[in-house]
């Protein structure tokens, strides 16, 4: 038998078959590279350029966490959710590429130093103390799962695109007839006839029976329940906790001298004005004109007539300045000094520098002990992030918070709060981390189910070893305990009720006037009350002066014909009022008015055209998106 099989292995039959077989085996091993020889896999392309499915699905879960975090731990994301995000995260990576390109396109990028600046200028990046951390921008890196290279890689794109887009913006002007028929708008004000019913001067209500009490108490639960309270064991680790542990050398304080200076001294600044023009020629005159005398004003008109714009930079160092050679020849000039024309992708600029504060240093020993203090706070910082993995693995080896916390030379606590951090006694518990890590502390306190074991959580600048093991829900308290509370609210509800039965009652007297309705003063005093001349005042609730027409009227009155009534409930209670006259506004006389004006609309007019620039970009780079890979983005 063995013989004959043999045979037949050897005939073109047999070796035949067994090709098949391994050609069978080889395409179902590698069926998924097969099926998607030609595909796509991007979920989109731009230009031609890649968005992988990772990058947008990091994206997502990115933008997923963010929201997440402002809308609180009872929020749950569901498929709608998810689907809207992940699109909201594409469209973000699609802009973000299209600008991209067109930086590359017109030759803009942004510096080193332009980088370090600005990243250190971000204000959630500031300690207690106003400088840069270190530490903060770490947990925003973790909270973000971002690396330090896809940060920067951020900022330099959002460096780029502020450059992009402010050339964009710089051409937005606002028209003069515009801005004052606005004016005019939001200057025009009303007088008016007012009477109102606060609830002190509403007529005592008959005593209230014990059926009326219990059934309010039963109504409105919230104010007269306890609220929910929660034990936790709780031991903080941070970056100030772990200082004491922190070595920082002499010589590694000499090495960081002159980053420090850079960080805590204060840079050499200038006061530029500059004029971008679209031609040489144009620029040439201006630098003439410029350094002939004239002022900035007069520059604007002639930039404007040649189709271009000046303006005054303001004060800057040269890292805010992201055109290198722009910043090159603005901070070789003297005070006064004016630079050639200079080209850009945006066109012909020309600079003058009419102030300079020259840079200022700080003695040698305090810049040592700020250097050894910034070291020293970067290490503790890197060690936080160490240690937390290992008090994670504690806790997740069965350590108890006291355990853990002893293991790590932390400070253990039990306490029993609410969500505002308060006992049940009513007094502000104390917390690990002191203000600036209370917030983060009661959240995580509140963020997830009792009982669900010890975890650690991030809180505030710091990590938290966290052990929830009880909860005391919320519950209405017992008519007989809260009684006298119930009857303060059951009266001060009535005295409402009264008060605005009157207001109505008066409203609807004086709606009718001139055809058969009374007289708003003389209504007014039949229902008691005595009408007050008020105003004038202007549209805006929020800008009501003291003393002036209360604000829930206002929308009223100027919706309203002289003679007409309206009636709002106030903080105090109720009133009614009567429009009695409309103010026009002075706009010729108010020229700060004017221009305040102009400079909200073309704030707004800039707010439209950066939209349409993006949108502008987008059609072009040709954007095609895979709707199967977005499936995949949101189903992560």
């Amino acid at each position: 038998m063995i013989t004959a099989f043999r045979r037949l292995a050897g005939t073109w039959f047999a070796k035949g078959l067994f090709l098949l077989l391994v050609l069978s085996f080889a395409v179902w091993g590698i069926e998924d590279v097969v099926r998607n020889l030609g595909r796509d896999n991007a979920v989109a392309r731009v230009g031609g350029e890649a968005i992988e499915l990772t990058e947008a699905q990091d994206a997502a879960r990115r933008e997923t966490q963010r929201l997440q975090r402002q809308l609180g731990p009872r929020f749950e994301a569901n498929e709608a959710f998810r689907q809207a995000v992940a699109r909201q995260a594409v469209e973000n990576l699609i802009a973000s590429r299209a600008q991209r390109q067109e930086a590359r396109r017109m030759g803009v990028a942004a510096s080193v130093e332009a980088v370090r600046a600005y990243t250190f200028s971000i204000p959630s990046f500031q300690g207690a103390d106003g400088r840069f951390s270190p530490l903060i921008l770490q947990q925003f890196l973790r909270q973000n799962d971002l690396s330090e290279g896809d940060f920067t890689r951020l900022v330099v794109a959002d460096l780029e695109r502020q450059q992009l887009v402010g050339a964009v913006r710089a051409g937005a002007r606002a028209p003069e007839a515009l801005a004052r028929q606005l004016l005019a708008f939001a200057g025009e004000r009303r007088v008016a006839e007012v009477a109102e019913f606060p609830l002190l001067n509403a007529p005592e209500p008959p005593e209230p029976t014990e059926a009326q009490l219990t059934r309010f108490h039963e109504n409105n639960p919230a104010p007269f329940s306890s609220p929910e309270y929660r034990e936790a064991a709780l031991a903080l680790l941070s970056a100030e906790t772990l200082l004491p542990r922190v070595a920082v050398s002499d010589a590694e304080v000499e090495a960081g001298l002159e980053a420090q200076r850079e960080r805590t001294g204060t840079p050499e600044r200038r006061t530029v004005e500059q004029a971008l023009v679209n031609s040489r020629e144009a620029a040439e005159a201006i630098r003439a004109a410029w350094a002939g005398g004239a002022d900035l004003a007069a520059i604007r008109g002639q930039a404007e007539g040649a189709g271009g714009t000046a303006l005054e930079m303001g004060q800057v160092s040269r890292g805010e300045m992201p055109v290198e050679n722009i910043a090159a020849a603005v901070f070789a000039l003297p005070e006064g000094g004016v630079t050639d024309p200079i080209q850009s992708p945006f066109g012909w600029h020309v600079m003058k520098v009419t102030a300079v504060q020259a840079a200022a240093g700080k003695p040698i020993e305090e810049l040592r002990a700020e250097t050894r203090d910034f070291l020293a706070r970067e290490k503790a910082a890197d060690l936080t992030f160490e240690e937390a993995n290992k008090l994670e693995d504690a806790l997740g080896g069965g350590a108890t918070v006291e355990e853990a916390a002893q293991r790590f030379g932390l400070a253990a606590i039990r306490v029993t709060v609410d969500r505002n951090g308060n006992g049940p006694d009513g007094r502000r518990v104390e917390l690990p981390g002191g203000p600036v890590a209370r917030a983060g502390v009661l959240e995580a306190i509140f963020a997830g189910p009792a009982g669900a074991g010890t975890r650690v959580a991030e809180a505030g600048n710091g990590f938290l070893a966290l052990d929830v093991p009880r909860v005391t829900p919320a519950a209405l308290k017992p008519f007989a305990e809260v009684e006298a509370e119930v009857r303060r609210a059951w009266t001060l509800d009535a005295r409402r009720r009264a008060q605005e039965e009157r207001a109505a009652a008066l409203l609807g007297a004086a709606q009718g006037t001139g055809q058969g309705g009374k007289d708003f003063t003389e209504a007014a005093r039949e229902a008691g009350v005595e009408p007050v001349r008020m105003g004038p005042s202007l549209r805006d609730p929020g800008a009501a002066a003291p003393g002036g027409i209360p604000g829930g009227l206002l929308p009223g009155l100027f919706a309203a014909k002289p003679g007409e009534v309206t009636m709002a409930q106030t903080s105090d209670g109720y009133a009614v009022a009567r429009l009695v006259e409309i103010v026009p506004a002075d706009v010729a006389a108010d020229a700060e008015g004017q221009a305040r004006v102009k400079n909200e609309v073309e704030q707004s007019m800039q707010d439209d055209l950066e939209a349409q620039f993006a949108a502008a970009l987008r059609a072009r780079a040709n954007v095609t998106i895979n709707p199967s890979a977005m499936e995949q983005v949101a189903a992560r």
